[in-house]
C-alpha cells in the first residue's frame, strides 16, 4: 500500500515548492527553440546512426522508446531520472507549424508511479503503456502491468487498465500493435525470465496470449520490448547473451511469412549494436523510413584534454548526451529489408 501524504503539514511546502519550479520552468521555457518541420526539425539520418533531437529529446537523463503518431505530428518518448525512481512518457505536438516544448503526458504526472514504454495502435486512436500503477487504489505497486487511453475529439481520455488476460500477477511490458489489433508484449517470471507473447484481438477482446516460438524467444528467457511491424511481416527483439551477439543486449530481426512461420534470428550488425549493452528498446517510424532505437554510449574524451580528466569536463559530460545513460538514435531504415531471407 502507498501511504498518501500528510497534506496539513506539506502543503505550505509543496505551495512554495511549485511556485519556485513553476517560475523556473518560465524561464526555461522562453529558451526552448522554435522547431519546425518533421521529426522535430532534425536533419534526417543516413546510413550511420545518429542521435535524436540532442539537447531536446536525448538531454543527458536516460532516455528511452518512442511512438509517433501515423500523421508524425505527435512524439512520445520516455524519460527517467534518479536511477528509476522517477520516469515518465514526455509528449510534443505540431501545433500551426511548430512543435511544444516536451513534457509529462497527463495521465503519467502521479509522482508515486512509474511509467514508460509508449506504444500507439497504427491508426493512431489507441495509446499504450506500462505502469507499476495498481489497477485499484490500494493495490500492489509492484506489478507492472500494460494500460490504455483512447483518443477523444479534445485530446486523450482517461487511462485504463487493460485486464485480463493480457495483464496477469506476472509483470508485463512493451506493448506493440499490428493494424489488425494484435498485442506483442513481453512477460516477466518471478524468475526474472522473459519472453515475447501475442494476444489476438477478437471481437473487441483480447484472446489468452501465446507465447512465441523459438526464433521469436531464442535464449532462455532473456528476450525483451519487441517491436512488431504494423503489417505484422517482422518482429524486432532484444535478446541478450546469444553466440553470435557483440556483447551485452543486442537487437536482432526475425522475419514472418503468411504461414505465421518466423525465420532464425538476425543480428542487425555492429552499426546497430555495441557491447556496452543498454540496448532494449526499438522501433520503426510510422512511414517506415527510420529505425529508433536505445542505446547507452559514451563521447571520447577530447583530444585536446591530453588524456587527462576534469572535473568541468565530468560535469559537462553529465548533463549532455552521450554521457553513458541511454539516449536514443535514429537511422535510415532501409537496411531492413534486404536481410529479408528467401520464402520472407
Amino acid at each position: 500500500m502507498i501511504k498518501k501524504p500528510l497534506r496539513n503539514r506539506l502543503t505550505p511546502v509543496v505551495t512554495i515548492f511549485v511556485f519556485v519550479l513553476s517560475f523556473a520552468c518560465d524561464k526555461e521555457r522562453t529558451r526552448f527553440p522554435v522547431l519546425q518541420g518533421p521529426y522535430l526539425g532534425q536533419a534526417p539520418p543516413g546510413a550511420d546512426p545518429e542521435l535524436f533531437a540532442p539537447n531536446i529529446v536525448s538531454t543527458g537523463l536516460i532516455t528511452r522508446d518512442v511512438a509517433i503518431t501515423p500523421d508524425g505530428d505527435e512524439i512520445y518518448f520516455g524519460v527517467v531520472a534518479g536511477n528509476y525512481t522517477y520516469s515518465t512518457i514526455m509528449g510534443t505536438r505540431l501545433i500551426d507549424g511548430k512543435w511544444t516544448e516536451p513534457e509529462p503526458v497527463p495521465f503519467c504526472r502521479d509522482i508515486r508511479y512509474r511509467y514508460l514504454e509508449p506504444a500507439l495502435s497504427p491508426d493512431g486512436q489507441h495509446f499504450y503503456f506500462v505502469t507499476n500503477r495498481p489497477e485499484d487504489e490500494d493495490g500492489d505497486s509492484d506489478d507492472w502491468d500494460i494500460w490504455a487511453v483512447d483518443r477523444l475529439d479534445e485530446g486523450w481520455g482517461d487511462a485504463y487498465h487493460l485486464g485480463a488476460p493480457v495483464n496477469s500477477e506476472n509483470g508485463e511490458y512493451f506493448p506493440s500493435i499490428t493494424k489488425d489489433g494484435t498485442l506483442y508484449f513481453s512477460r516477466s517470471r518471478p524468475d526474472r525470465a522473459h519472453f515475447i507473447y501475442r494476444s489476438r484481438l477478437v471481437d473487441g477482446r483480447y484472446t489468452e496470449p501465446e507465447r512465441l516460438g523459438p526464433n521469436v524467444n531464442s535464449t532462455a528467457g532473456r528476450q525483451y520490448n519487441a517491436f512488431i511491424a504494423p503489417d505484422e511481416t517482422y518482429i524486432i527483439v532484444p535478446v541478450f547473451g546469444r553466440e553470435d551477439g557483440y556483447g551485452g543486449t543486442d537487437y536482432y530481426i526475425v522475419f514472418r511469412n503468411h504461414e505465421d512461420v518466423w525465420s532464425r534470428p538476425i543480428n542487425l550488425g555492429e552499426k546497430i549494436n555495441h557491447p556496452t549493452g543498454a540496448e532494449w528498446s526499438p522501433y520503426v517510424s510510422p512511414d517506415g523510413r527510420y529505425f529508433f532505437f536505445m542505446a547507452s554510449l559514451v563521447r571520447p574524451l577530447d583530444p585536446e584534454m591530453g588524456g587527462r580528466l576534469t572535473y568541468a569536463y565530468l560535469k559537462d559530460l553529465y548533463t549532455q548526451p552521450r554521457n553513458g545513460n541511454a539516449s536514443i538514435y535514429w537511422v535510415d531504415a532501409s537496411f531492413i529489408n534486404p536481410l529479408k531471407p528467401e520464402g520472407f
